[in-house]
């Protein structure tokens, strides 16, 4: 690391120092190195504190917490970044960093300021990463919520200073332009010239305290020789300062202290009310980072003893077993051991009513105890929690950008470098027309059109969405995901698991011979007592408590089960096999069991010696929300197919009942993808709704997936959605969410434009003073915010 100072090549600490030293050659202040009398020894003694900090970061140990290992030397990091005011200082950070040797990725997102860095280890160290966002003029920290919070108040405080500032000071300075004006000429120079002087002083620390951050964060830009949103504020701001000091000196011309402290408290007012919106609209993302406890009672010789300790969670291990009382938040992913309650899981699956839980039953950590105390044995811990994996997936969708994000600052990019010139040619011109009105009119031109409503016309709203998406517990992990569903005009569902619940239940018994119904059920049940087969376990819930025991039991793959019962010789299974054991004579089957293979579900036999005993149709339930959400994409004119592995029958049966017309039945994995790209051939923009796991060829291949989220799978899922809640009415909402959130966007940049194609004009014509080129700016960029909020208070059809 070098940079050549006077001809000569001169060794760098790093990376943050070489940046520096860079752009002090660079902006033609080389000087400064031949005038200095002292240099440190090293850089460690001029900045002892904070090269010690930053050092800190290179540890192991330290970065346990927000560092993941990619490879042998790729590491990621998850910052927060302090300093972001727009998202020109987001895409400063993204191509400053980049630049870094060593560097494979940086993700930085707006609404969040939170980043997502990939590194080489070997090339370049974390410490000097952080060194590099320094020298530009930003602070990075590991990303916590605590952290988070804090810089959040931190900058609502200063916000709200800065704002008080400028709005008192505005008071006090018309207090003194007030009398000025209504005077019209009559006032003596004395007097106007103790105004002007009483206003000077008023303005001061309006320009040199409120609009600091305007100054600071342009100058940073031009430095770096780029244009940032700030420039064109700072530019008026300083120029009609500058010319009201000149005319106040001189007691002559005009002066712009009160249109100067106007539109200071209008651009601030407006950045404070956006930077609420912006905290308000990621309040579900932090409090899902915040709902885990920092302590948990855990009962160390449970079940002999059951007193209770207290225990970090970050040092719970699995098979710990936990006290968890009503009220309580339960600290780790687990299952119930003892006691009977009810958990909220609202926050993690957006179900609002509380979920009964018992022994046996499994928890979720985050989730909230509601009724009677619970003793939970640990399961999973840290990374490996359902939070966490919720979590995880949540900033994976954060720190990507989707397309029309980075178009959206791109244009604006161009747009503040075309502002600039064109109040160039405004103040050439109105110099030759009218000289007295040129800086004023200059000035409206720079504020009014600054293209900030633009930057945020995207991110805000998608922020929004996802936000409220992750309420209703559809969460979004890509961050193209939701303009895509938007935009979707096929909706594709696999069967088994997402139409219908994935679980087997029995749903006719027909007894045949000289067995009742019960009879037959405790020998089915008894047989496929040791068995998981979905049809053995929908047989075994049927029965309460098997009262007569199976032995010599045995399984053929395929074709069914066969064990002894009282003595009798019993077979479960596939039709054949049952009936090949049968007397001569009483291997037919009776005709009822056509008439329920009709029904287009399974039917199992049960059979003996003597012939079949009994027949079981078994059928998986279709989600009564299912048909609502098949109508309301219909109604939308989406198409809707149904691909499934099953058989015609039972596929018939189901779109008949749900009203889908495209069914693909018997199709493998890889029929599935081959008939999604059809599709997508055509010209068709597919949605793809399954398990997640099963399903990942074909939810890889459509543009947008949704899956399933009731499965251990999650934090594996490479989906675009998740849906936590495996409630298809949920998915029904997303889908009328996303849909707004695409018209939000759509009129946030049409409003974008169009208010800027209006001002600039009304601008250089003289229609619109500084103070209401304030108003105008601060205006625009709030309604922008406020219309993203409407996906938030969006009520579902």
């Amino acid at each position: 690391m070098s940079v050549v100072i006077d001809e000569q090549s001169r060794s760098m600490c790093c990376y943050g120092c070489q940046a520096v030293a860079q752009s002090i050659v660079d902006n033609g202040l080389a000087d400064y190195y031949r005038s200095r009398d002292a240099l440190p020894e090293s850089p460690r003694e001029a900045m002892p504190a904070v090269f010690e900090q930053m050092a800190m970061f290179d540890h192991a140990e330290f970065q346990k917490s927000f560092v993941k290992a990619l490879g042998e030397h790729e590491r990621e990091a998850s910052l927060l970044l302090e300093g972001i005011t727009c998202s020109a200082c987001i895409w400063l950070n993204e191509q400053h960093i980049g630049r870094l040797p060593g560097v494979t990725a940086v993700d930085i997102n707006y609404t969040s300021r939170r980043a997502r860095v990939r590194w080489d280890e070997s090339r370049i160290k974390l410490s000097d990463i952080l060194r590099a966002v320094a020298a530009i003029g930003y602070r990075a920290y590991p990303y916590d919520a605590a952290k988070n919070e804090e810089i959040s108040r931190k900058e609502r405080r200063e916000a709200l200073w800065r704002l008080w500032v400028a709005g008192f000071g505005m008071m006090q300075v018309m207090m003194y332009a007030y009398p000025v004006y209504i005077a019209n000429g009559d006032m003596t120079p004395d007097i106007e010239s103790i105004m002007r002087w009483a206003s000077l002083v008023l303005t001061l620390p309006v320009v040199f305290y409120s609009s600091a951050p305007f100054f600071r964060n342009a100058w940073r830009d031009l430095r770096l020789r780029r244009v940032g949103m700030d420039v064109p504020v700072a530019l008026g701001v300083g120029a009609a300062f500058l010319a009201s000091i000149w005319a106040t000196l001189q007691q002559a011309g005009e002066v712009y202290f009160d249109s100067v402290t106007m539109f200071v408290f209008f651009l601030l007012g407006g950045r404070f009310l956006e930077m609420t919106a912006r905290q308000k609209a990621l309040s579900v993302t932090e409090a899902l980072a915040k709902l885990l406890p920092a302590f948990a009672q855990k009962m160390p010789h449970f079940p002999v003893d059951r007193q209770t300790e207290q225990k970090m969670v970050s040092d719970l291990q699995v098979g710990d077993h936990l006290l968890v009382r009503p009220g309580e938040v339960l600290p780790a992913d687990g299952r119930v051991v003892e006691g009977r309650s009810s958990a909220n899981e609202a926050l993690l699956t957006g179900e609002s009513l509380p979920v009964s839980k018992e022994p046996g039953d499994a928890v979720t950590g985050g989730s909230i105890n509601t009724d009677s105390p619970l003793v939970v044995r640990v399961e999973q811990v840290g990374e490996g929690t359902r939070l966490s994996a919720i979590i995880q997936l949540m900033e994976r969708a954060a720190a990507e950008k989707p397309k029309i994000v980075e178009l959206a600052d791109r244009v604006a990019s161009y747009f503040v470098g075309a502002l600039l010139l064109v109040a160039t040619l405004a103040a050439i011109g109105w110099y030759w027309v009218d000289p007295a009105r040129a800086l004023w009119i200059t000035v409206s031109v720079l504020v009014v059109t600054c293209p900030c409503a633009l930057s945020l016309a995207t991110p805000v709203a998608l922020t929004v969405a996802a936000g409220a998406l992750a309420r209703d517990g559809l969460l979004v992990t890509r961050g193209h995901a939701i303009e895509t569903l938007a935009r979707a005009t096929h909706f594709v569902f696999d069967k088994t698991g997402t139409l219908t619940s994935g679980r087997m239940r029995l749903k006719e018994t027909v007894a045949l011979a000289d067995f009742d119904r019960e009879r037959c059920l405790q020998i089915a049940a008894a047989l496929e007592f040791s068995s998981e087969h979905p049809i053995a376990r929908a047989l075994r819930h049927a029965v309460k408590v098997i009262d007569v025991p199976a032995i010599d039991v045995h399984a053929e793959a395929g074709r069914g089960v066969e064990g002894w019962i009282d003595g009798g010789r019993y077979r479960i299974g596939r039709p054949d096999y049952v009936l090949a054991m049968a007397e001569e004579g009483a291997g037919s089957l009776p005709d009822v069991y056509q008439e329920m293979l009709a029904a287009g579900e399974t039917v199992i036999v049960l059979g003996g010696a003597t012939g079949c005993l009994a027949l079981f149709r078994i059928g998986d339930e279709i989600r009564p929300e299912a048909s609502a959400l098949i109508a309301a994409l219909r109604s939308a004119g989406k198409s809707v197919v149904l691909l499934t592995g099953d058989a015609p029958t039972v596929a018939q049966r189901v779109a008949a009942e749900l009203g889908i017309g495209a069914v693909h039945a018997g199709m493998t994995p890889q029929g599935k993808h081959d008939c999604v790209k059809a599709l997508q051939a055509a010209g068709a923009v597919v949605a793809m709704v399954g398990d997640g796991v099963n399903d990942a060829p074909v939810l890889a291949q459509a543009q947008v997936s949704v899956a399933m989220g009731g499965g251990a799978q999650l934090a594996r899922t490479q989906s675009d959605f998740v849906l936590l809640s495996e409630n298809l009415a949920h998915l029904q909402q997303g889908v009328q969410r996303v849909g707004l959130a695409l018209v939000v966007i759509r009129q946030n940049l049409w409003w974008s434009f169009v208010y800027n194609f209006v001002a600039l004009p009304l601008a250089i014509a003289g229609y619109v003073t500084p103070w209401l080129a304030g108003i105008g700016m601060s205006a625009s960029s709030l309604l922008v915010v406020l219309n993203s909020l409407r996906i938030q208070r969006m009520k579902a059809k």
